[in-house]
């Protein structure tokens, strides 16, 4: 059976790549875009150097600066309503992966009409949209090439997978130095979600080989450069890695698929509003340490790799590996239980069996090398607490 692949269409990358924004519009050929940002970079000035690379580009642009962390239905409302009245033709998502998924809703809903309930996964959907063009400020998310989005549910704080073609940018300006700024917590949380992505999409039930090889990238690269950007946010080198890195991972899952740590990950946003970095930070090493027996040469491999174990070792000693490497390096990183990061333990126990079934209601446990009963998810759940 032949494997389907999308890649966004243009890629601007590297130190500087901010300053090709107008070029990429005009390739585009576009006269109207909504930058979608937040206030942090309002705050900053960032937004403001984006809007002058904008009109610079001879185009007349609008900017909406309200987007929320762990967008939600509500909060789209308002976006949506700002992309109408500009009677945009391209939305640019500025930022992190919030701005990104919240860019990427308004891009459907204003083509698309209807609610983003009615979008969510399995989907996917392949209608019409806004072009979306992509500029992130963490390496992490890996949006700025993927073909998903994910909203809260304003109603029942469910975290709603959307995915489908129409939700892929269009183009992505991918530029290091927007995340030399980026705080220790913040590096060590979207670096360690770069590094599931690569693992979950080379694990996958759906893996290909050209993701296959996107990924194992991506890991070589996040095992040597993420504890320098956690310890000197100032090494350019290594936050140029970082960059690529989860790009590189962003287009590997996008075309292979996130597993159970995404599947779980997601309910514990959003009944908990913890960031979905820190959440995946939470889970790898707990649902890697379950999984390995499904795919013990690809997770050996991905211990090579990311230098967890030597070419010579046995896959079985390999996997062994991988699970002390992800456990220390989350130490190092000083990952928070969700105990440590003040989650009522209560409240976590009374959720535990919707969580389960949110996550298996997203379809990502399905990919897991290990598919999951949502019993041995909610052991899960209590372990990792």
């Amino acid at each position: 059976m032949a494997t389907s692949l999308s890649f966004p269409r243009f890629l601007r990358v590297g130190p500087g790549a901010l300053d090709d924004l107008g070029a990429v519009l005009t390739d585009l050929d576009v006269r109207r875009p909504l930058v979608v940002t937040d206030g942090f970079l309002v705050s900053t000035g960032a937004a403001g150097r984006m809007m002058d690379l904008v009109a610079a580009a001879g185009t007349d642009g609008a900017l909406f600066s309200d987007t929320v962390p762990d967008p939600t239905t509500e909060s789209l409302t308002a976006a949506v309503e700002a992309a109408v009245a500009h009677d945009a033709d391209v939305v640019i998502g500025f930022g992190g992966g919030s701005p990104m998924d919240t860019a990427k809703a308004v891009s459907v809903l204003v083509r698309g009409g209807g609610r983003m309930n009615d979008y969510r996964a399995p989907g996917p959907y392949t209608g019409p949209a806004l072009p979306i063009v992509a500029v992130p400020t963490t390496a992490g998310s890996g949006s700025e090439a993927t073909q998903f989005t994910v909203i809260t549910d304003s109603a029942t704080d469910e975290k709603m997978l959307c995915p489908g073609l129409s939700f892929l940018p269009v183009a992505a300006v991918v530029d290091p130095d927007l995340t030399v700024s980026m705080p220790a917590r913040l590096s060590a949380d979207t670096g360690v979600d770069a590094l599931t992505h690569a693992i979950e999409a080379y694990v996958s039930a759906k893996n290909n080989p050209i993701a296959d090889a996107l990924a194992l990238n991506a890991m070589r690269t996040i095992g040597r450069y993420l504890l320098r950007v956690y310890r000197d946010g100032e090494d350019r080198e290594a936050r140029g890695a970082m960059m690529v890195a989860a790009t590189q991972a962003g287009m590997a899952f996008s075309n292979s698929s996130v597993c159970l740590v995404h599947g779980m990950s997601r309910p514990i946003g959003g009944n908990f509003h913890v960031a979905h970095g820190l959440s995946n930070a939470m889970l790898l090493p707990a649902v890697t340490r379950f999984s390995v027996s499904g795919a013990e040469a690809r997770y050996a491999e991905c211990a090579r790799q990311l230098g967890a174990a030597a070419a010579a070792d046995e896959d079985s000693a390999a996997a062994a590996q991988l699970v002390t490497y992800l456990e220390q390096l989350c130490a190092d990183v000083e990952v928070p239980t969700p105990s440590s990061h003040g989650i009522d333990r209560a409240e976590w126990d009374r959720l535990i069996p919707t969580m389960a079934q949110q996550a298996l209601a997203s379809g990502s446990p399905n990919n897991n090398p290990v598919v999951p009963t949502a019993e041995q998810i909610e052991d899960l759940y209590r372990e990792v607490f």
